[in-house]
């Protein structure tokens, strides 16, 4: 093919975008909204995994004592995770400095009422173990000393994090193929229109010898151009959404913050996804389209 048709053909695709601009701009907004889903639940899973993987691989847990027990009862305590063989390390904390990593999320107001007796919490451990696979056996020991109020069970935060992962995978696995059917619908009828707006243009195309490739190649690039806007725009909406939605859930959950992938790490594999995707859609729709329309419909305009 001559590089002066590819520039023809190229031209006659964007020219049919905005001939048809208001199925084009329909197009645009379902497939903006598929992809959007598809983009968010992967990027929720993603997370989800990599939190998972943070999780088991840290062997730190932490220790609450009961609220009644007093400072120099906690201190004496670490002779007691001293005889526990599994734990490598541990660092204790008073009850005012918990208190005061919460300062930012309570308030001035509300930490100082806080201060003193009505501070609700305990002291705690830090407790680093030495071998994972011996989690539950150390906790139950370090539950037998009677100072001890609970452990934290990060297995168990682990456990709900893999049932959020597989909600929203399976979710969002149904509602994008419901948008993408309903995208490839609107695809189709905005190429079909197009294709019959133009019906004697491509019969007399037919007439001097076009090669039904040679008609087919300037609704396929509309086709596509749909969906790399779309992908363009998805990608846009789901990258300026990331960072404050991942800085409130790390204000909620402070591991977050820490386990979870930052917005230079995601944002070029996320912008190339979605355009992607978008262009494979707006290809499927359109190739569906012109070839019904020339094998069935376009039959009898096209002179076969």
């Amino acid at each position: 093919m001559k590089l002066s048709s590819c520039g023809y053909l190229i031209k006659e695709g964007f020219k049919n975008i905005w001939n048809n601009r208001m199925m084009s701009l329909a197009s645009v907004v379902v497939l903006v909204s598929c992809l959007i889903i598809t983009g968010a639940a992967a990027l929720v899973s993603l997370n989800v995994n990599t939190l998972i993987e943070n999780i088991g691989d840290d062997n730190r847990m932490t220790v609450y004592l009961k609220p009644e027990v007093s400072d120099l009862e906690s201190v004496k305590l670490s002779s007691e995770f001293s005889k526990i063989e599994n734990i490598e390390t541990f660092r204790y904390r008073t009850r005012e400095d918990v208190l005061k990593e919460y300062k930012d999320q309570l308030g001035d107001s509300i930490y100082d009422a806080m201060q003193g007796e009505g501070n609700p919490f305990g002291n705690e451990y830090s407790i680093r173990l030495k071998d994972l696979s011996k989690y539950n056996e150390t906790v139950r020991a370090i539950q037998k000393i009677p100072a001890v109020d609970k452990v934290s069970d990060r297995s168990d935060i682990a456990g709900k994090l893999t049932k959020l992962n597989y909600f929203v995978t399976i979710v969002g696995l149904w509602v994008v193929l419901i948008l993408a059917v309903v995208t490839l619908f609107i695809i189709a009828n905005t190429i079909k229109m197009t294709m019959f707006s133009r019906r004697s243009e491509i019969g007399i195309m037919k007439s001097v010898g076009a090669t039904n490739t040679f008609v087919r190649i300037p609704f396929i690039i509309e086709a596509m151009t749909i969906g790399l806007i779309a992908g363009l725009l998805a990608s846009a909406a789901i990258l300026s959404m990331y960072s404050p939605v991942r800085n409130a859930a790390s204000s909620i959950i402070r591991m977050i913050g820490a386990s979870t992938l930052p917005l230079e790490t995601i944002w070029m594999p996320t912008l190339l996804s979605l355009s992607g995707i978008g262009m494979v859609i707006g290809l499927l729709g359109g190739f569906i389209s012109i070839t019904r329309y020339l094998n069935k419909e376009g039959g009898s305009i096209l002179g076969k």
